[in-house]
């Protein structure tokens, strides 16, 4: 009996598993979306239509009937469709007989700053990046115009809206492009539209952490400056564009999370409230400050619109987790959103095609299950949406 044991190169190991993985998503991404593997947004209801926009269904009727605004399509059933760009047109149409500005389309006016969310946390599985991404998407489908920014290496975000990283960035593409001490492009090169109508990308993949191992040679060669406002005057160069920035960062504080902490005017810190969460958000908390701190010394203004907390995967029957978050409301007040957003099988079973909540239609889960994780989503970024409009001044 031959025992001989075959040793093989780690590296080469991982490399080839690397590439099985990215072929078999690749075909993965062909299968669910054929011909031209590009992923589109599904069609609302009239009903689902009349709540983005904030009328009666029986508004939205009526426009139709006098031949106003985009004609929906009619299923079999009789029932009215709209596409997202359809509820978008409506929006424009609304807005022009609103009763005051900013009924229909929310957006920024003269004198509103943008605001860039930063949406962080350097542990695993506090739901950052699902987090992010409905944000995202939510802002978009209620006529903000968004900018998403995949500053995490390992690159969910960007996979959630359609773009294989291992595949579609193999010559760059990502934000380190904008960011790099030479020859940065400008930032409107790396900007991606979507499938959903005011929501742009720019993708995140591996060649993030350049910037990890680049910003330390530069800051010993004297060339770094005030790295930590790369993102902030890249951002500069699209201030106009746009009314939200919503940033997925790193799950480490390295040099991309503190840039993106720069930029940003507002931050959410996902929390999973579970005790050893919880006891790693004290350890997030106390580097976070002691990194900001350096950042104010360099004379950074480090003072910010708000900062909540994001309770995720929340599950209201459980008892210990339910102490948590009475605890943390105790202790933060109204610094932990009113809203959190449960734990679902509809989240996560999206999640398995590479898609949102938002994304994928009611008739795929059991309606009670459907329709108590997409209420939970929706109570939350709208939330955080009135957070927005209360910094612009507005209620």
């Amino acid at each position: 009996m031959d025992n001989t044991f075959v040793h093989e190169d780690l590296n080469a190991v991982i490399r080839q598993h690397s590439e099985w993985l990215a072929n078999q998503l690749h075909s993965q991404r062909e299968s669910l979306f054929p011909p031209d593997a590009e992923k589109t947004m599904r069609k609302f209801t009239s009903g689902e239509a009349a709540a983005l926009l904030g009328v009666n269904d029986s508004y939205l009727r009526k426009l139709n009937l006098d031949g106003k605004g985009p004609s929906p399509e009619l299923t079999a059933g009789n029932r009215r469709l709209y596409s997202a760009q359809d509820i978008q047109a409506l929006r424009v149409l609304l807005e022009r007989t609103a009763r005051k500005p900013g009924d229909y389309v929310p957006g920024r006016r003269e004198g509103d700053h943008l605001q860039v969310i930063g949406v962080m946390n350097f542990k695993g599985g506090s739901g950052k990046t699902t987090t992010s991404a409905h944000l995202a998407q939510r802002l978009a489908l209620r006529g903000y115009r968004v900018l998403g920014i995949d500053l995490d290496p390992q690159a969910s975000f960007t996979a959630l809206h359609g773009v294989q990283p291992e595949l579609d960035l193999e010559d760059g593409g990502t934000l380190y492009d904008a960011i790099r001490y030479e020859d940065p492009e400008p930032i409107r090169s790396v900007i991606r539209k979507t499938y959903i109508p005011n929501l742009d990308l720019i993708p995140g993949n591996l060649e993030l952490m350049e910037f990890e191992h680049d910003t330390p040679r530069a800051l010993a060669q004297g060339n770094a400056g005030l790295f930590f406002f790369r993102v902030k005057k890249a951002l500069a160069q699209v201030d106009g564009d746009y009314d939200v920035v919503v940033i997925d960062c790193p799950p480490q504080l390295g040099f991309l999370t503190m840039s993106a902490l720069s930029a940003a005017t507002g931050v959410l810190v996902t929390i999973h409230p579970e005790m050893l969460d919880v006891m790693s958000m004290s350890q997030f908390l106390r580097m976070t400050a002691d990194l900001m701190d350096v950042i104010a010394e360099s004379g950074a203004d480090m003072s910010h619109d708000w900062m909540r907390y994001v309770l995720t995967r929340y599950e209201p029957q459980d008892a210990p987790q339910n102490r948590i978050v009475a605890f943390l409301r105790t202790m933060y007040g109204e610094a932990v959103l009113n809203s959190p957003m449960l734990k679902s099988t509809a989240i996560s079973d999206a999640g398995l095609t590479k898609q949102t909540l938002y994304e994928v239609e009611r008739s795929a889960f059991t309606r009670s299950t459907y329709d108590r994780a997409i209420e939970s989503l929706n109570t939350l970024n709208d939330e955080i949406a009135d957070l927005i409009q209360k910094t612009w001044g507005r209620t």
